[in-house]
């Protein structure tokens, strides 16, 4: 398993599961017809052939299927995977590619092209739309199959226009989409969260050449996003604000861990920071689902994207290896019956983005993962930061 893998997968969660079988039609539609023609095991630089993935002759192969820890309540996806070492000839995922993928949906044109940013079915997907999750019990465990949806956000028709090197319109129109993405799928009623990530860099599990980002739509609500609804509802319960925003009320008030105020968007280091020069990207004012933001205020959206690009490429003067994830609202649209944290969701949560580089010179702080371990404070991280060499 590569570093994506466990970036998208191996997420910590609980689910709540609704059998009900309705699918994105957008996403229905493109995954049918991809069934016949996309291979499942052709991804660049993916899934290679190792040690790992090497299976004796005598072993039979599981299938990638979900299993809960009963300890965390994790839900890890799981499975032998044979691996492919076949590398392709050309980008699949370029405007003139001579195969080009199933598309699920695009941004308006640009100019010389057809697409300015586009949604496309993950040429080897971890989840499926199709099918019953088939929840059942092994003992004390909990298993099922692996469905919701995984798609592709490629960002920009060129091939090296990456988030750092594109103007603010051509985020903007990959910003759009993904708002677009997260609203569709969030009406199947299956879905319980939408993750939207990135892995640069081969320290960090990159798995295409060409600038793309990753949907994934799945059953349960990832760990780390149920600590920070529940950890918002009691604050908004005791002090009826919203946690994230008092947060985002002190550093600016002490701009000490501030690294750049860009119209309604801050971008900072956080208080306790769990990998050298972490950084967020959050509205200052209160919105609990990106979506609204991406598809309602074309304005904020044009100052978010200056913010992401500017500080991507600050990021990129300390390393160019990161992860990036967005952490917008679960789906509301079937709000479950018996989790109190989606009462209030719309007054204590708020989205924001996550930033999270990966430091090679300093690999002991992602050994600790019961107690993170940062060896750069966030006051030292926002100056080194703001140092940094910047266009635009």
């Amino acid at each position: 398993m590569t570093a994506a893998y466990c970036r998208i997968s191996g997420v910590d969660g609980s689910v709540i599961f609704l059998g009900i079988r309705r699918a994105s039609a957008d996403y229905n539609k493109a995954r049918r017809s991809s069934l016949c023609g996309v291979s499942h095991r052709s991804p660049e630089n993916y899934r290679k052939k190792s040690r790992l993935t090497q299976l004796p002759s005598r072993c039979s192969p599981l299938p990638m299927e979900l299993r809960k820890d009963p300890i965390t309540r994790s839900w890890v996806i799981t499975g032998d995977d044979p691996g492919d070492a076949r590398p392709e000839s050309a980008c699949r995922f370029c405007a003139d590619a001579m195969a080009s993928p199933q598309v699920v949906a695009m941004s308006p044109n640009a100019p010389g092209v057809s697409w300015s940013a586009r949604s496309v079915v993950h040429p080897t997907p971890l989840y499926h739309i199709e099918g019953d999750p088939g929840r059942r019990g092994d003992g004390i465990y909990d298993r099922m199959h692996s469905v919701g949806a995984h798609e592709v956000l490629v960002e920009n028709p060129r091939h090296d226009r990456h988030l750092w090197k594109a103007n603010d319109e051509e985020i903007g129109h990959f910003l759009r989409l993904a708002a677009e993405r997260i609203l569709d799928l969030k009406r199947d009623p299956r879905i319980k969260y939408i993750s939207l990530f990135k892995d640069y860099g081969k320290n960090a599990g990159q798995e295409f050449a060409h600038p793309t980002s990753q949907i994934t739509a799945t059953m349960f609500v990832p760990r780390r996003v149920l600590y920070e609804l529940r950890a918002g509802r009691e604050y908004f319960v005791a002090k009826e604000r919203c946690v994230f925003c008092d947060i985002i009320q002190q550093e600016e008030r002490q701009a000490q861990r501030v690294v750049e105020v860009r119209g309604d968007y801050i971008a900072m280091c956080p208080y306790a920071p769990r990998v050298p020069y972490e950084t967020w990207i959050m509205p200052r004012n209160h919105e609990a689902s990106f979506e609204r933001t991406g598809l309602n205020r074309p304005g904020l959206r044009t100052n978010l994207a200056a913010l992401l690009r500017r500080t991507l490429q600050r990021v990129r003067s300390i390393t160019e290896d990161f992860h990036l994830v967005l952490h917008t609202s679960p789906s509301s649209l079937h709000p479950s019956k018996n989790l109190g944290y989606w009462k209030t969701i719309d007054e204590d949560y708020h989205w924001h983005i996550e930033i999270l580089p990966v430091i090679s010179s300093k690999a002991k702080s992602y050994t600790f993962k019961e107690v993170y371990y940062s060896p750069v404070s966030s006051e030292t991280a926002v100056k080194q930061l703001l140092d940094a060499r910047i266009d635009g």
